[in-house]
């Protein structure tokens, strides 16, 4: 019996991801400071399915609502807020991860930038959220940096009903890269088309980490497609800061933000994106995107 080899089937070890951390220089979090937080969650809750968790104790000054799929933290993808010590922007801010926000901003000064506000500590006591500071560009888009504590940005990206990916709109990108590049480590890769910015070693940071699979999925991309983080598209309008966000089917979800008091201000196609630019009930302006493969997959 000692000699026999035990042939019994055994439990199948099913390996979790890690939790989805950033590196220096990749966007992390997104959030909207509307005038009336309840009508954003009415309305992003209908249109996207979000679940929502209040983090602020009842009495705090301002909300701080963390969306997410099923409620929890390891879902995360977004959060509604308002702060009654200042006026929000009403709009969706990106957030981009850094390793120390105090030296980031102490150097956007130097590069042509603003800083706005920060850097500050938020989240409780002995336990910070993060730390983070807000910027504006040399050509006026503003943004926020954000050094990771407990939070350390979103959990499920790239999916319907999560965010999928910002863009940049600048009147000058040439400028804008000289301003972002040495502050965030950007890169451009021509080969990746005009609009492509990546920071090296993200994809392979992915691969030992949350997305295990990235670089078998896309093998069919160019080298250094894992890597690319946002988009920077020439835009004669203000410099912005646009927000997308995936949809399983654009002509859809595009009825249900009429369905949910929003509007739709224009549709548009690419060879790889089906896309609705829309604006919500309190005027903050977000893209729709439904991801269409020109292979058909």
């Amino acid at each position: 019996m000692g000699d026999t080899e035990d042939q019994s089937p055994r439990p199948e070890v099913v390996m979790k991801p890690e939790p989805r951390t950033y590196p220096h220089g990749v966007p992390s979090w997104i959030d909207l400071e509307p005038p009336d937080v309840d009508v954003a969650l009415a309305f992003y809750g209908e249109l996207f399915g979000w679940s929502f968790t209040e983090k602020l104790p009842p009495g705090a000054p301002g909300r701080y609502v963390v969306a997410s799929v099923d409620g929890t933290d390891a879902t995360a993808v977004a959060a509604i807020a308002s702060d009654d010590a200042r006026a929000g922007s009403g709009a969706w801010s990106t957030y981009t991860a850094v390793d120390d926000v105090d030296a980031v901003a102490a150097r956007a000064a130097g590069l042509g930038g603003e800083v706005l506000s920060g850097p500050e500590t938020v989240g409780p006591p002995g336990e910070p959220a993060g730390r983070t500071a807000e910027l504006r560009d040399p050509q006026g888009a503003v943004s926020r940096l954000w050094q990771a504590g407990t939070r350390t940005g979103a959990q499920r990206v790239d999916e319907a009903g999560a965010w999928v990916f910002s863009f940049l709109r600048t009147p000058d990108r040439e400028r804008a890269l000289a301003f972002y590049g040495p502050l965030l480590g950007w890169e451009r890769s021509d080969e990746l088309g005009a609009g492509m910015i990546r920071v090296p070693g993200y994809g392979d940071h992915l691969a030992r980490t949350s997305d295990p699979g990235i670089h078998e999925r896309q093998s069919f991309a160019p080298p250094g497609f894992a890597d690319v983080v946002a988009g920077v598209e020439v835009d004669d309008g203000p410099a912005r800061w646009d927000v997308f966000f995936a949809v399983a089917d654009r002509d859809d979800a595009a009825a249900a933000v009429e369905r949910a008091g929003g509007t739709v201000l224009s549709v548009s196609a690419s060879e790889w994106t089906r896309d609705a630019e829309v604006r919500d009930p309190q005027g903050a302006v977000l893209v729709l995107s439904q991801f269409v493969p020109p292979d058909g997959s």
